[in-house]
């Protein structure tokens, strides 16, 4: 990582390093994402994941903060980049609106320009010799596995930790919701929803409140972003994407809760459980991810698995060094 152009110190501090990637204009101005690096030289070169470079993209109402998933992916041999989309934490600029977005594919410009800045530009003969690993969170999730099936062969495996992979009210809820959905997208693509948000899973993470994690506040909400009717359509469209199957041509490790927690009134066993989503649902919908899908459930983990007590991280974290060594030795 001796190339320095353009990269600059983070807010997370040393050895993080942050480089802008700018992406035109949209009707709200100039747009950006923000790729991370974690700068620290010589990842361990004994480690399962050696030779791999790592990208990260957070989910909803969220951004990259998790210093120790970093550490890891260091400690596993590999490189390792997370983005914070456009209109998301670094990248958020003044009198944008916040995460929106009409097409979840319109995310492939900053997702190819960072591969470009990591060494993996998609067009052109110099593609790097270092395999390509992609994980996603929650919506992050969702996104990275619709970018994978559109460019196969490009990705050696695949890691998603809580992706939101079906709506919280199910398919039947979804085909319900959709042409409704549609339609006030189609009449007021910025149109506000209702904030079903209450800040529980906040509250189970949160520092200022009852969990353990800092974080900036203002990039991660306690009761999330405002949602719109062009965004939740989009977001629809890939949850049917996937349920019709995806075909994803790397090996898939999805991490899951053991269990959810969704209702209208605080109780103690979110700060064990899922609040966000439906994780028996997601289960069932990420075999349909490919043919090669590893499904791991964690018991007493929250929706972000690397944000849940010690323990339970601990668990995930050995689980993905084991898959990784398996999966990863077994495609080269």
């Amino acid at each position: 990582m001796s190339d320095r152009a353009g990269w600059h110190p983070d807010v997370l501090g040393p050895p993080f390093e942050q480089l802008t990637l700018p992406l035109g204009e949209d009707a709200e101005g100039a747009v950006v994402a923000t790729l991370v690096r974690f700068a620290r030289a010589v990842p361990n070169p004994l480690g399962p994941a050696r030779g791999t470079d790592v990208l990260y993209v957070h989910g909803w109402s969220d951004y990259f903060f998790q210093r120790e998933l970093a550490e890891f992916w260091h400690g596993a041999g590999a490189r390792f980049f997370a983005l914070d989309l456009r209109k998301y934490g670094r990248s958020l600029r003044p009198g944008q609106t916040p995460g929106f977005i009409s097409d979840l594919s319109t995310y492939d410009q900053e997702i190819g320009a960072a591969l470009a800045a990591m060494g993996h530009p998609l067009d052109g003969p110099k593609r790097s010799r270092r395999r390509l690993i992609l994980m996603g969170h929650s919506t992050g999730g969702l996104t990275l596995s619709l970018w994978a099936a559109r460019h196969p062969g490009t990705v050696a495996a695949i890691v998603l930790n809580s992706p939101w992979l079906e709506f919280q009210a199910g398919f039947a809820g979804r085909a319900a919701l959709s042409p409704l959905i549609g339609l006030h997208a189609r009449v007021d693509p910025l149109g506000p929803l209702p904030n079903v948000d209450l800040g529980f899973y906040s509250r189970a993470v949160s520092k200022t409140l009852d969990g353990a994690w800092d974080y900036d506040l203002l990039w991660r909400p306690v009761r999330g972003f405002a949602t719109h009717a062009a965004w939740l359509r989009a977001v629809l469209a890939g949850h049917a994407a996937v349920a019709a199957g995806l075909g994803i041509d790397a090996p898939v490790l999805t991490m899951l809760s053991a269990r959810s927690s969704i209702q209208a009134r605080w109780s103690d066993e979110m700060r064990r459980s899922d609040s966000v989503l439906v994780v028996d649902d997601i289960a069932r919908r990420a075999v349909q991810l490919g043919p090669t899908v590893t499904v791991a459930r964690f018991d007493g983990a929250l929706h972000d698995i690397l944000l849940s007590d010690l323990p339970v991280r601990a668990a995930a974290y050995d689980g993905m060094r084991r898959w990784i060594h398996g999966y990863l030795r077994s495609a080269h």
